[in-house]
């Protein structure tokens, strides 16, 4: 029979290191507060806290005073409500599958409902049980993407026999642009979003995102959403980050070799030695939240020193142009900086040509996760 491994063991035989500091995640959520106020701010911890892993972010995020949680599927809210207060509230941004209203109410998980067709299933539900039941409702002011049209919302404001045995929480949108501030579209869902707070007048608004909590007191509703910007990446374009960084990743070097001028490395021989070139392969690639379009393009840090990727970036390894080192710093085992004080999420994400949340939430299991 197998038995669990050390610590010291895991960190040895990981490919790297993931480190998560749980102290900036609940600063950055403090200072979300702050901002927000007098909103409360919830805590958006779908697709596993953005990779980051829900079962040790929520419970952090829940000892700071968060009490509201978003996630996107039923699976996830009864997967992480064991691990929370009585006191928190779950909720399911993409609403329910037909047939999962039961278990949804039972578990005393708060559906977000995007449909009419939604909104008569959980009524249904809630007259069938002869007690009121809480859900937002989600309305489309212009991404086009989940919610009531607004003529869905005009027939639901004119019908609200509709909603009989539903206790309206929020009305709530998406802001498609709030990271750019400038952007004219945040301003027509504002504006969307009045009208939709007009035609239900005295239920509370979410709206605000994370970007959308840098945008002024108008966007924030009672309720604000903030997702990256509580792990740490930049809830604006354009300007410094205002938030804390929360991940370093650190990635283990298997080989090094000296290779002469004209060398060919890696998959397609895409990358030719200029002169005589040390090369560091390091035990990361595609499948661990390296996208193979960091290729020739990304790179890693040891201290201040730029380590730049040389060739193709494979499923499980890439090849670092370490010439810029003096001989022998890196060796079998060492470790070189790709997240950190050198790189930060927003630089590595460009380099590969998208954005930090692919990259945060493709990081993968196999890195050793050290939770501070």
């Amino acid at each position: 029979m197998f038995g669990e491994i050390s610590e010291r063991q895991a960190t040895d035989t990981a490919p790297g290191i993931l480190t998560i500091d749980l102290g900036a995640l609940v600063a950055n959520y403090r200072a979300l507060q702050q901002r927000a106020a007098p909103a409360r701010v919830a805590g958006v911890v779908k697709a596993d806290a953005y990779g980051l892993g829900a079962l040790r972010v929520a419970p952090a995020l829940y000892a700071a005073g968060c009490r509201d949680f978003f996630v996107v599927q039923l699976s996830e809210a009864l997967a992480l409500k064991p691990a929370l207060g009585a006191d928190a509230r779950l909720y399911v941004l993409s609403g329910l599958q037909p047939g999962a209203e039961r278990t949804c109410a039972e578990a005393g998980v708060v559906p977000v409902l995007n449909s009419l067709d939604q909104i008569d299933d959980w009524s249904r539900l809630a007259r069938a049980r002869g007690a009121e039941l809480p859900a937002l409702l989600q309305f489309d002011t212009g991404m086009s993407r989940f919610g009531l049209s607004p003529e869905e919302a005009e027939a639901l404001a004119a019908d609200p026999a509709r909603l009989a045995g539903v206790r309206v929480l929020y009305l709530m949108s998406h802001l498609a642009c709030a990271d750019e501030p400038d952007n004219a579209q945040n301003a027509d869902q504002l504006a969307a979003m009045q009208r939709v707070a007009a035609a239900f007048p005295g239920v509370a608004l979410s709206f605000a995102n994370s970007g959308g909590i840098f945008l002024g007191n108008d966007y924030h509703g009672a309720l604000a959403r903030p997702g990256i910007a509580l792990y740490g990446g930049a809830p604006t374009g354009g300007t410094a980050n205002p938030m804390t960084p929360v991940v370093r990743l650190d990635v283990r070097v298997i080989q090094t070799r000296t290779v002469p001028a004209g060398a060919r490395v890696g998959y397609g021989a895409t990358h030719v030695t200029a002169g005589e070139t040390r090369l560091a392969t390091i035990a990361a690639g595609y499948a661990d939240g390296l996208p193979r379009s960091l290729s020739d393009r990304g790179s890693a840090y040891l201290g201040d020193v730029r380590l730049p990727i040389a060739g193709r970036v494979s499923m499980d390894s890439l090849t670092l142009d370490v010439t810029a080192l003096p001989p022998g710093t890196l060796r079998g085992g060492s470790l070189v900086e790709l997240i950190g004080p050198h790189q930060t999420l927003e630089a590595l994400a460009a380099d590969a040509g998208t954005i930090s949340y692919e990259i945060l939430t493709g990081l993968g299991t196999r890195y050793h996760r050290v939770y501070r």
